[in-house]
């Protein structure tokens, strides 16, 4: 018996967004890792004339990979990747799901308004270039091609109707300082998957790159011991 776990990153994103726990997981498992980069997507974004279908398919064909050559099938999905590992999981056997900062909602306006502020305030003290918030999306909105955010909201319409269907244990975890989707989104979560065993976490000091963020610890350890327990016992 084997594993193989996919891992799926979050729009204008790419594998870096999930890096952290890539590596811890590889640190304490043999499991193989597919982390794809979605078409148009990577550290320079190119997004112009790329279509949602194809960011879902490029995860789907990732995941037919590893079932080829593995029994248990995991997958973790974040931001927009989290609602495409939703509609994979609800298509496919796989074993468990885990969700981070999954985008069924977006823009949390409140903790938007914080962010704001935040990046005002060093503006006016001349530190703008250390806030870390400030230099990774800057870089994004310059990058992102206006129509692509349509797409991306088309995959999550698209996607959200599958979650009904996923049968499988999910972990949510969701950060409450997050600014891109509201921490509410994983209440929602909880009640529109279909699953019997789901579990909700909330991280009280992360923002919307939870992987980075001053949780990290925390959720590599969560997501460790709810994915290995399982795959352990199948082993």
């Amino acid at each position: 018996m084997s594993t193989g776990c996919l891992c799926i990153h979050g729009y204008t994103g790419s594998p870096t967004e999930i890096e952290p726990l890539v590596r811890y997981l590889q640190a304490e498992t043999d499991w193989e890792f597919s982390v794809p980069t979605l078409p148009g997507h990577g550290e320079e974004l190119h997004l112009k004339g790329h279509y949602y279908q194809e960011w879902i398919a490029a995860a789907e064909l990732a995941l037919l990979d590893l079932k080829r050559h593995h029994d248990t099938i995991l997958i973790i999905g974040f931001s927009m990747g989290g609602m495409i590992a939703s509609y994979l999981a609800a298509k496919y056997e796989v074993e468990r799901l885990v969700l981070l900062s999954a985008a069924l909602k977006y823009i949390s306006f409140p903790q938007l308004v914080k962010d704001t502020f935040g990046i005002v305030t060093d503006a006016w003290k001349g530190s703008l270039l250390e806030n870390q918030l400030f230099v990774r999306y800057k870089a994004k909105v310059t990058q992102t091609h206006f129509l692509s955010s349509f797409e991306f909201m088309k995959c999550v319409e698209f996607t959200k109707p599958y979650l009904q269907h996923v049968k499988c244990p999910t972990l949510i975890m969701q950060g409450q300082m997050d600014g891109t989707v509201p921490s509410k989104a994983a209440n929602f979560l909880e009640q529109e998957i279909g699953a019997s065993h789901k579990e909700v976490v909330f991280l009280p000091n992360s923002k919307h790159l939870v992987c980075h963020d001053n949780d990290r610890d925390t959720l590599c350890e969560k997501v460790w011991r709810f994915l290995g327990e399982y795959a352990y016992e199948r082993n």
